[in-house]
């Protein structure tokens, strides 16, 4: 599995994050990265890591709730490295995010919250097609979770959106040679996680698994890059979940 001289963008970049963990398995495996983030110290951080291990990378700040953002990072990528092949849209809010239930939560919040975690997805998706377009097709992965099919209020909400997005893009973008899947990962080890979520909670899910271990941000990574590559040449509009057999389901 190689991507040399292959150009992604990987929008929700943090240090120990999934997006993190996809950034550095690309560049292990040849390709250029362009970091979406939201702050400088962030996407900093990720060139300086992408560098160190020898790649190249760029980064740019994106509110992925803005439709002239998003085409914006996909321009900066465009223009640094002359194309783009890959687009892993893995931004979302979940550390910090309200838990309040869809009755109850403030109105522009949850809009707010639709627009970054299920919007924010298509936004991306749609700046960076032409690109992909001019240079003969790519693929792209949307970052879901398994909470998408679990009664978990907004956040449930939108992923399960998400996967649907992707299903219906699968159709249009098919005939430019562009495909697109969703990975809907379960528990990972990530400092959001881990602010976000009660031991006892995570200690009923594992019990729940089949698999029992919380996954990690390589985990994901690894499936994301399947997912990107070639050998996953005739796989579009599907969902791939790694959770551990959380939600194993027919």
């Amino acid at each position: 599995m190689s991507f040399e001289g292959k150009v992604a963008i990987v929008t929700g970049v943090k240090p120990g994050n999934i997006g993190q963990a996809i950034a550095d398995a690309l560049v292990a495996k040849g390709a250029k990265i362009a970091v979406g983030a939201t702050k400088d110290e962030s996407g900093k951080a990720a060139v300086a890591a992408i560098e160190a291990a020898g790649g190249e990378a760029t980064y740019g700040i994106v509110d992925i709730a803005s439709l002239e953002s998003c085409t914006a990072l996909a321009a900066l990528a465009a223009e640094r490295f002359g194309r783009i092949d890959y687009l892993v849209n893995n931004a979302a809010l979940f550390g910090g995010m309200s838990m309040q239930s869809l009755l109850d939560i403030d109105w522009d919040e949850l809009k707010r919250l639709m627009d970054i975690n299920l919007l924010g997805s298509l936004a991306m998706t749609r700046a960076a097609v032409p690109y992909m377009e001019k240079a003969g097709g790519g693929a792209i992965v949307n970052v879901s979770s398994s909470a998408a099919w679990m009664a978990g209020g907004h956040y449930s909400a939108a992923k399960l959106g998400l996967n649907s997005i992707a299903l219906s893009l699968s159709k249009q973008l098919g005939p430019r040679n562009i495909r697109i899947n969703t990975l809907a990962p379960g528990m990972t080890d990530t400092p959001a996680f881990r602010g976000q979520t009660p031991q006892e909670y995570v200690d009923m899910l594992i019990g729940n698994q089949a698999v029992k271990r919380i996954g990690t941000p390589e985990d994901q990574a690894k499936a994301v890059l399947f997912l990107l590559s070639d050998d996953a040449s005739f796989i579009t509009g599907s969902v791939m979940s790694c959770d551990g057999g959380l939600t194993a389901r027919v």
